[in-house]
């Protein structure tokens, strides 16, 4: 996989190649937002990994700069921790944001997650639950009226769409609630296994034919959920 990191700090920026490299990425790299959208276009990265402050074009720039052409995920990792900030550069079409001085294991843990939305040639687009289709390139979901001949489309909050695309993208496989928590809020939520619950809840309600007994979203007591297809 091909990372792109653009960062002016070339301490950072060296630092952070050799570690992604040895964990074997494929590094490129630019010291500002020109030189990032222009790499950008040459090399068609797989992911980013943004600063925002940086010179001749700040990672804002970048971010609706990329977005128009690419939907390769968009890590930004700043030192900037105002939230309003935050929030617009994630409405602007970053997938997520850490702040510096940040640990390594979670950087590459933030890496891994944001590298498990990414569409796998081999991956079906679309996954059948009944009557409902969850279609992963459209970040949709359809329930099927079979009688009628229609289709309608199910509302999902932005959550609750996390939650279900990261089960769909593990179909069958055990999700811990650790795993589920840091992917979606962070390491410091890994213990707010009620959020989690709740959506999970939310989530049976609106795709399962009986929520109260589900027949796709399965819990595993004590460690996760599963996706059973």
């Amino acid at each position: 996989m091909k990372i792109l990191v653009a960062d002016d700090d070339p301490q950072f920026l060296k630092a952070l190649k050799i570690t992604l490299r040895s964990q074997g990425y494929q590094i490129v790299t630019a010291a500002d937002g020109v030189e990032c959208i222009t790499v950008a276009v040459e090399e068609h990265p797989d992911m980013f990994v943004l600063d925002l402050g940086m010179p001749k074009m700040d990672g804002m720039g970048v971010i609706q700069g990329v977005r128009g052409w690419t939907d390769a995920p968009i890590l930004v990792v700043s030192g900037r921790t105002d939230a309003r900030e935050k929030v617009a550069v994630l409405d602007a079409g970053a997938d997520d944001y850490v702040t510096k001085p940040v640990s390594i294991d979670e950087l590459l843990a933030r890496i891994r997650a944001l590298a498990r939305r990414i569409p796998q040639e081999s991956e079906t687009p679309t996954v059948q639950l009944g009557d409902v289709t969850v279609d992963l390139t459209a970040h949709a979901v359809f329930r099927d009226y079979g009688a009628q001949g229609r289709q309608v489309r199910v509302r999902l909050t932005p959550t609750e769409w996390k939650v279900l695309e990261i089960l769909v993208r593990n179909a069958g496989k055990l999700v811990t609630r650790k795993d589920l928590l840091t992917e979606i809020w962070g390491s410091e939520h890994i213990n707010d296994s009620g959020y989690l619950r709740l959506y999970v809840s939310q989530l049976r309600k609106k795709i399962e034919a009986d929520p109260a007994n589900p027949k796709f979203l399965k819990t595993e007591p004590g460690m996760g959920y599963r996706l059973e297809l």
